[in-house]
């Protein structure tokens, strides 16, 4: 699959737009470990620095959305790089003030989380007329998409702790920011962004939302994100009693490192059939493979089936992806990929809340059990919602980004969908 990943990006403008994105996402990726070190350096309490981190992650969940729907209205640069500056003060604006006045480091992170650009759902809204509108490409993009995040997620933390190494933890927060608007920036000065235009939309207050399907998989993916919530916590408890942080090293990496395989492994071929069906079966195969972790096995062994617990991760959200753009309604494609991100990290944050009290009342493999229900939770909820989610085809036309003529992309849920390369 590495080659045609290669040959996805040769395509003109599509590295710049994967590695701006991933740049211009580094603040949100690492914005709750960077507050967590600057709270601590700064003399505050592990109280204060999960409470300003989570007022940070809930501050996301409301902006991405509505940040989203204005893409759609407004266009891509109009929104998204205002937002990162202003994002980018926030974190400034804490950087500099500090944690002695509680309420203005609460006001900072609030405003860097709110305004954070929705440049996730973004570059899935481009990637169509980025790719002349093919669906097996787009639907080897999002694949692509989601190892790319993997790598995110598994990098992003490690710049952090090397920035604060360098420099200082206020320094860091301030870099990673200043990164940040550097990579939306690369992103909107493209042809493909300052062109692109949604399709259009219906005016309706409930915008993406109204669809069933996309309730139905957001739905979904709340547990998805709930499981991986809970596997953090879980995670550190289990080191506590092996190793300590070296182990929990070990096992998010490998967490990581499985999804980065699957993900690999999900593009490396053509899949034929409804995207939702897929799903369906990717998120069964994601919860049973989360079952081995309640065992609590020494750590070379836990490792592993950390490793094999993140296999389906990618490839799921790969899927996903999809079957957003099969479901959302004409002219919110941005706010609806928006949706997912906020569904899912408010899913990722309660889990972490359930999962603590858990293991205090279960012990280790409780808080593990945690993210086995939600892995079945979520398969569950694709279950019981086929006939919703099987309504969602259509026709619908590719937002030109070139000044060509858009192509027509089948959207029905009868066509065969090849994703892979």
């Amino acid at each position: 699959m590495a080659a045609g990943y290669a040959e996805l990006l040769r395509t003109r403008h599509a590295a710049r737009l994967l590695a701006g994105t991933l740049i211009g996402r580094l603040p949100n990726g690492t914005g709750p470990v960077a507050i967590v070190l600057f709270t601590r350096a700064e003399g505050g309490s592990y109280s204060l620095a999960g409470a300003l981190a989570a007022a940070y992650g809930l501050a996301n969940a409301v902006g991405q959305p509505l940040l989203g729907r204005a893409v759609d209205l407004y266009g891509q640069p109009r929104v998204q790089l205002p937002a990162a500056i202003v994002s980018a003060l926030g974190m400034v604006w804490l950087a500099l003030a500090g944690t002695g006045s509680v309420g203005v480091a609460y006001a900072a992170v609030l405003i860097a989380g709110l305004f954070t650009p929705p440049l996730e759902g973004g570059l899935r809204a481009l990637w169509p007329s980025v790719l002349g509108g093919r669906q097996e490409r787009v639907h080897a993009a999002y694949a692509m998409d989601a190892v790319a995040q993997e790598v995110m997620y598994t990098v992003g933390p490690l710049l952090v702790t090397l920035f604060v190494a360098l420099w200082s933890p206020a320094a860091a927060l301030v870099a990673l920011n200043v990164l940040g608007v550097l990579g939306a920036l690369s992103v909107v000065v493209s042809k493909p962004s300052r062109t692109w235009r949604s399709e259009p939309r219906e005016a309706h207050w409930l915008g993406a939302l109204r669809s069933r399907g996309l309730l139905a998989l957001l739905g979904a993916f709340f547990f998805v994100g709930m499981a991986l919530g809970s596997i953090t916590v879980a995670g550190v408890a289990y080191a506590d009693g092996h190793g300590g942080q070296a182990v929990y090293g070990w096992l998010m990496a490998a967490l990581g490192l499985g999804a980065l395989f699957g993900g690999v492994a999900y593009g490396a071929r053509q899949w034929a059939g409804a995207p939702e069906r897929r799903l369906r079966v990717l998120v069964g195969l994601l919860a049973v493979c989360y079952l081995p972790l309640v065992s609590t096995v020494g750590p070379v062994a836990m490792v592993l089936l950390a490793a094999v617990s993140g296999v389906f991760l990618a490839p799921s959200l790969a899927c996903a992806f999809i079957v957003v753009d099969r479901h959302a309604p004409a002219g919110t494609v941005t706010e609806a990929f928006s949706w997912l991100v906020t569904f899912f990290g408010v899913g990722a944050a309660i889990g972490t809340a359930v999962a603590g009290p858990a293991v205090e009342l279960g012990g280790v493999p409780a808080g593990f059990a945690v993210a086995v229900g939600a892995g079945v939770a979520a398969w569950a909820v694709l279950m019981g919602t086929q006939r919703a989610l099987s309504g969602g085809g259509r026709t619908r036309p590719v937002a030109g980004g070139t000044g060509a003529p858009a192509d027509v992309v089948e959207r029905g849920s009868a066509v065969a969908s090849a994703e892979g390369s």
